[in-house]
């Protein structure tokens, strides 16, 4: 990612220096080629079948609804365990699959997050500070594989003020969640 903002900036200076056209091509390929290669990085980390701009979204909404308010390091842990989700074989192999996976027990819609059964359609961020800071985590967790090391086998967490009593092992607490394998 930074390589290809790097290349960029040799681009329009190449431009704007007024180098012939095929230089300025040359520069080009070179950041199609470094863009490919990023996305196919993810996609092997992944192991998913496609990386998408939808997938950055659904993320980058769960981490909003999830950890909107927390630090930074709590926006990156929600995005982490979620792709965690993804990529343990026990949820969808797929990110917005995972976070809008829903389950009927005793007649009862359950939801892996719980803002996914309890929000509308549409989304509008009243926030938006918080959704862009969402927006920049998600990307770092999934373009940049940057993760948090206690985190590395989290699957789930909750709100600190709340005890579901799971008997989970704990890994981690971060701002206002606790984080479980």
């Amino acid at each position: 990612m930074i390589r290809t903002i790097k290349i960029l900036a040799v681009a329009v200076a190449l431009t704007a220096a007024n180098v012939q056209a095929e230089e300025t091509q040359g520069v080009m390929n070179q950041i199609k080629t470094q863009t490919q290669d990023t996305v196919g990085y993810v996609y092997d980390k992944l192991t998913t079948p496609v990386l998408s701009s939808q997938d950055i979204q659904c993320l980058a909404r769960n981490i909003y609804y999830e950890a909107g308010s927390e630090p930074f390091e709590g926006k990156v842990a929600v995005a982490q365990v979620t792709l965690n989700r993804v990529n343990s074989g026990q949820f969808p192999n797929d990110v917005c699959k995972t976070i809008y996976q829903k389950s009927v027990v005793y007649e009862k819609v359950i939801c892996q997050f719980s803002w996914a059964c309890d929000r509308a359609v549409k989304f509008n961020p009243i926030n938006k500070n918080n959704y862009d800071e969402s927006m920049i985590a998600a990307q770092k967790v999934l373009l940049e594989d940057y993760r948090l090391p206690s985190l590395h086998d989290a699957l789930y967490y909750h709100a600190d003020y709340i005890n579901p009593h799971w008997g989970k092992e704990k890994v981690a607490k971060i701002g206002h969640h606790i984080f479980y394998k």
